[in-house]
């Protein structure tokens, strides 16, 4: 998060910019997908211990915010252009 990274925080910028951009164009279940991945390498370097505590707190907060945001975020609420 800050100028000078770890390559984990790297590796968990890259995911995030793929959240980001799957996200706003609406490829759901891709999104879905990266956000698990981000889940599952955060809590790996979270019981590694190889974040600071600050990075692990924000990068808590960035996870919270993306679970928030996947509820209910799936193709069956969309409606097909046609009807």
């Amino acid at each position: 998060m800050g100028l000078f990274k770890s390559q984990y925080e790297k590796a968990m910028d890259d995911i995030i910019k793929h959240i980001d951009a799957n996200m706003s164009n609406n490829y759901k279940d891709a999104a879905q997908a990266n956000c698990r991945e981000f889940e599952e390498l955060y809590q790996k370097l979270c019981d590694e211990g190889v974040l600071k505590e600050k990075v692990k707190t924000a990068y808590g907060e960035k996870l919270a915010e993306y679970r928030t945001k996947m509820q209910g975020f799936t193709h069956k609420d969309q409606k097909p252009y046609w009807t």
